[in-house]
């Protein structure tokens, strides 16, 4: 008799008192739960010891990489229906998952074996990263873990960000088109810089060259660009050659730690923060002080968390560790104004594009959908079902306003404390031509 949906359905009920929002389907071919609702496909039992042998989001994130795991139907719903029954349960709703040593915990585990069958735990998928030894956030890990993300393939990375090639939250001022709201998102950081004909901008986390050609292009500055990533700094140097304007912008392949030719007029840190840690954190923000000719400012582009009311209980993602942003860490805005600001900084404006950041998601999440074979080709499917399954759930994340994103602009105080900035500070809000 085929019933694993039933006998799973059963035993998820039980240990999280409450009905399943979801319909399972399993490998025999059985199906339980709400009818209409979306799916949730488990196409093996090895899905079933690999949450067995790793109880929890790893267990899950590496069935759902091998294809054991799948969803039919808006993957939206489902993740956010799954999401408030297990992750978003706190602490304080009397509900949670309890500890091993509750009997239903117990009973779980004892059923979900009876199914899984007692075979060893598969090994990892192949796109998992290797466990990486030493201290974290050196020169040579964090090369390492910049590779892990972003040397996938140009062309994978030319598929889902679409011609633009920017990596990071677009601005939504207008409406329009992806490409058209990441130019406005570039417009809007070299006019909050205050470039002008013959500045100097260090690009610190480079990427594929956009931020580097447009104020080059729109504005007359004079940029170095710095990447750990190879792949990038080669897609970045063929597009600098194409647009004619090798004279006016280096590409590196260096450590930010790495760079000593300042002063700059500016430097714009977009979307790279997140990779610095927090016991690099202070290191990283006295360098670009000390960049920084007196009067220049920083334009400090990151994802922020929600603060925790114990932040030693702050822990990385376990997925997104795993097989996204390897040693990637966020910390609360409040936390990255004040270490600024501690390095000499003085913070003059913090706007928060949180839902900005959802819509961006959403249209990357479409790009990779629309071109899923291709995608699959120029990686393998494990790589394009962890990029759709981090892009999707991040895009519910911010739009849940469990994470954002902020542009912190910052000023190295001139002699006596100028900042050099229009006292209506919010001018740069304007179209270039208003």
């Amino acid at each position: 008799m085929a019933d694993a949906a039933l006998r799973l359905t059963a035993l998820a009920e039980e240990l999280l008192g409450e009905k399943l929002p979801v319909r399972i389907r399993a490998w025999d071919g059985s199906e339980s739960g709400p009818p209409g609702a979306p799916v949730l496909v488990i196409r093996s039992r090895r899905a079933l010891r690999r949450l067995f042998w790793k109880p929890g989001e790893l267990g899950l994130a590496r069935a759902w990489v091998a294809g054991e795991l799948d969803i039919e139907g808006d993957l939206y719903e489902a993740l956010d229906l799954m999401a408030s029954l297990i992750w978003d349960r706190g602490p304080d709703t009397g509900d949670r998952v309890h500890p091993v040593r509750d009997p239903k915990v117990r009973a779980f585990a004892k059923g979900l074996l009876r199914l899984a069958g007692p075979l060893p735990p598969p090994p990892p998928p192949p796109e998992e990263v290797r466990r990486r030894a030493g201290t974290l956030h050196t020169k040579r890990r964090d090369k390492q873990a910049i590779s892990h993300h972003y040397d996938v393939g140009n062309d994978f990375y030319e598929l889902v960000l679409g011609p633009s090639m920017v990596y990071s939250c677009a601005y939504w001022e207008n409406g329009g088109t992806l490409e058209d709201a990441q130019r406005d998102k570039l417009d809007l950081v070299c006019r909050k810089l205050a470039l002008k004909e013959g500045d100097r901008l260090l690009d610190v986390g480079c990427g594929w060259g956009s931020m580097a050609i447009h104020a080059a292009r729109e504005y007359g500055a004079r940029v170095t660009g710095v990447t750990l990533s190879v792949e990038q700094a080669a897609f970045a140097r063929k597009r600098i050659a194409e647009e004619g304007l090798t004279d006016r912008i280096e590409i590196r392949v260096q450590d930010y730690r790495d760079v000593r030719d300042g002063p700059y007029d500016a430097i714009s840190s977009i979307g790279m923060a997140e990779h610095v840690g927090s016991v690099r954190f202070r290191e990283y923000a006295d360098d670009l002080y000390a960049l920084l000719r007196p009067g220049g400012r920083l334009l400090n582009h990151q994802i922020a968390r929600r603060p925790e009311k114990d932040e030693s209980a702050y822990h990385v993602d376990e997925f997104i560790d795993a097989y996204v942003f390897p040693d990637g860490e966020l910390a609360p805005v409040g936390r990255t104004v004040a270490t600024l600001e501690e390095a000499g900084f003085e913070a003059r404006d913090v706007e928060a594009l949180r839902e900005h950041y959802a819509l961006t998601l959403r249209r990357w999440v479409a790009n990779l959908e629309e071109h899923w074979d291709r995608a699959v080709r120029m990686t393998s499917p494990g790589r394009a079902r962890v990029w759709r399954l981090y892009m999707a759930a991040s895009a519910l994340s911010f739009e849940h306003n469990k994470i954002g994103v902020n542009q912190i602009l910052a000023v190295r105080p001139a002699e006596g404390g100028a900042a050099g900035l229009p006292l209506r500070a919010r001018d740069w809000t304007a179209s270039a031509t208003g």
